[in-house]
């Protein structure tokens, strides 16, 4: 009986249900949420993480520059660390492997046996091609199994001419997720207001490395030097070095550094492409962008010129449209209001409601209202009273004054600047209304140009900023791909080069997805603005084209009449000079008239150059008239007038701007 009893104490706790474990309440703090669901903001891979951080740091730096008024010089530099040189930096020694065995990329002798025999026999077949001429494509170097753990490290560096930070504010500013100073209703580049705190919390999860911020503003004699991570998990700046520094230069502006693991091979074309962009919507800025790498011929620098001065204007922050606002969204205007009864309330918080609509407003909320009641007394029915009544009633659409587009000019001058097109034309609508959001589409379409493939090549941008991925289901890809009909423009959608730019700015973008790089197909406002944008560009260019077309016609016409002309000279000459004789000898008696030509003839008066400058005259009056009648019938009429603007004077400078879509004549006064 002893020896049993063990094993039936075993069965029997084998049997027994482990008790689950009690449900614990867990909170995370914003920092720790977008560092476990790092894709929402970009930071899919280490190569598009690279690809977000210069983004990030490029966008803040114009935005920094443009808050001035401060023609934006940027320098972007990417750095590539070696393995080597980044242990060195966190203090860590490389050590030799021991159990090769273990790591990823051992490869077997038998392995690495039949890697080197299809090598072998892919190097023979290459020289067979070449003493047969035949072309020959390069041979894949194989990949040498690079370890997983085998990462790459960049510090990327980016430095402006901007408005700089306050030095008490930058811990907050780096160091804390959801804290920041761009929000508030109005036009703004960025997506999440995460900005560079999210390439923070990257160094921080692939490299454990700070991020340096140097920064100092107009005026300043000192320059704020900080160094800092951000604590994930409360979601707090923790600083390293905090101090100031003497600023000799008296320079303003701020400049970012910070190491971060990614793929500069994977994301190079996109990184330029997406500088190229940014180039083309903002002309009045100058960017520097540097590959740095230990092998020379890696090394990338690319200038892109700044080609005008003239900026836009800077955004304003709006109030909010009563058709676009919700439950929450009152209760915190409420809470935040400096207003002391409902009527004020009403007038000043929102657009587009003055006293007599107010008043209005409110006696068709009901008896229970009125417009001296205290706007914080009322309750929860009250609130979705009024949020009833706003999504019902009818109000002005907002004005898009607080926009900030880009601009005919601007954006005509990038396209030229970095395409060089054959044509462009250019269009700005007036502003449009969606859910209560004001927006503005501006378009462009190019044809010809530099480094442009044939078809269809689509350039979107939504508040200034380009979108480059995602492109299948956006609103301007599907409209230039499927509602365009570009054979009545005079255009071949598969031939010709043909470069689409739409830029869309909004209080509100409303992007699709996670990722928010695409503006969806399905609200109806946005996609017949866009329509219709790429229409009236084309509608310029067919005018264009058809003039080519026109004079293109005219050349092959004079070159055929033109060519004929010796010949037909002869032959009338000849004719003439029998006429002149028969004329003289008095055999055939003609005219008074013609009888004076003969004599002419006779006299050598009338020669053979003679008959080849009139007949060459004829030919250029029958020309003209030919093209002024196929001009009529096809409607081609001269240009219109372009409208020319006049910025009201702001007493800030001493010259004034006359804007017109394809140039600004600036007046010194």
């Amino acid at each position: 009986m002893e020896s049993e009893s063990p094993v039936e104490t075993k069965k029997s706790k084998s049997k027994t249900p482990k008790k689950a474990k009690e449900s614990i309440l867990k909170q995370k703090s914003p920092a720790e949420f977008f560092a476990e669901n790092k894709n929402i903001a970009g930071f899919d891979n280490p190569g598009k993480c690279l690809y977000t951080t210069v983004r990030e740091f490029v966008e803040n730096a114009l935005d920094s520059a443009e808050s001035i008024s401060e023609l934006p010089m940027i320098e972007i530099t990417i750095e590539e660390i070696v393995k080597s040189k980044f242990n060195s930096m966190i203090g860590l020694v490389d050590r030799e492997r021991i159990d090769e065995a273990l790591y990823d990329d051992y490869e077997t002798a038998k392995a690495r046996e039949k890697r080197l025999a299809k090598e072998a026999k892919a190097q023979e077949i290459q020289a067979k091609n070449a003493a047969l001429g035949k072309k020959v494509k390069e041979h894949a170097v194989s990949k040498a199994a690079k370890s997983r753990g085998e990462a790459s490290f960049y510090r990327v560096t980016c430095k402006d001419n901007g408005r700089g930070m306050p030095h008490d504010d930058i811990p907050n500013m780096f160091g804390r997720v959801l804290s920041g100073t761009k929000y508030g209703l109005k036009q703004t580049r960025g997506k999440f207001g995460l900005g560079a705190k999210m390439a923070l919390i990257w160094s921080k999860m692939s490299t454990g490395l700070p991020i340096d911020i140097s920064s100092s503003m107009r005026g300043q004699n000192y320059i704020s030097f900080c160094r800092l991570d951000i604590d994930i998990h409360r979601n707090v700046p923790h600083i390293h070095l905090h101090e100031k520094r003497d600023n000799k230069d008296k320079w303003h502006g701020a400049e970012i550094q910070v190491v971060i693991e990614g793929n500069w091979t994977t994301y190079r074309s996109k990184i330029l492409h997406y500088m190229r962009q940014m180039a083309v919507i903002t002309p009045y800025s100058q960017f520097l962008f540097k590959f740095v790498s230990d092998t020379p011929d890696k090394n990338v620098t690319i200038k892109f010129a700044r080609r005008t001065d003239v900026m836009p204007p800077v955004p304003v922050e709006t109030k909010h449209h009563p058709s676009s606002v919700d439950i929450l969204l009152i209760k915190r205007l409420i809470a935040e209001t400096s207003k002391q009864n409902l009527l004020q309330f009403l007038q000043h918080e929102f657009v587009n409601i003055g006293k007599p609509l107010a008043d209005r407003l409110i006696g068709e909320m009901g008896p229970e209202f009125s417009p001296k009641m205290a706007v914080k007394s009322l309750t929860d029915q009250q609130i979705v009273r009024i949020h009833q009544l706003f999504r019902q009633a009818k109000f002005d659409d907002p004005s898009g004054d607080c926009l900030s587009p880009a601009g005919e000019y601007n954006l005509r001058l990038g396209i030229i600047k970095e395409l060089h097109p054959d044509m462009v034309a250019t269009y700005s609508g007036s502003a449009q209304v969606f859910e209560g959001h004001p927006f503005i589409v501006e378009a462009g379409v190019s044809v010809g140009g530099k480094d442009v493939k044939q078809g269809l090549n689509i350039f979107r941008f939504a508040n200034r900023i380009p979108l480059l991925f995602e492109q299948g289901g956006d609103v301007v890809t599907r409209t230039a791909l499927k509602r365009i009909s570009w054979n009545n423009y005079k255009i071949n959608q598969t031939q010709d080069k043909i470069g689409v730019f739409v830029s869309i700015v909004s209080t509100k973008i409303p992007f699709k997805g996670t990722g928010k790089e695409y503006i969806g197909d399905d609200i109806s406002e946005i996609a017949t603005a866009v329509k219709s944008a790429i229409q009236q560009c084309c509608i310029q260019l067919k005018s264009k084209i058809v003039k080519k077309m026109q004079a293109r016609e005219q050349q092959e016409r004079k070159r055929n009449l033109s060519k004929y002309i010796p010949d037909a000279t002869n032959a009338v000459y000849d004719v003439l000079k029998e006429m002149a004789k028969s004329n003289s000898s008095k055999k055939k008696r003609y005219e008074e008239g013609d009888a004076d030509i003969l004599r002419k003839v006779s006299d050598h008066l009338i020669t053979k150059e003679t008959l080849t400058e009139k007949l060459t005259q004829h030919v250029e009056k029958v020309d003209y008239e030919m093209a002024l009648e196929y001009a009529t019938q096809t409607g081609v009429r001269e240009e219109p007038r372009e409208d020319i603007y006049l910025q009201s004077l702001d007493g800030k400078g001493n010259f004034s701007d006359f804007h017109s879509p394809i140039f600004v004549f600036r007046l010194f006064l």
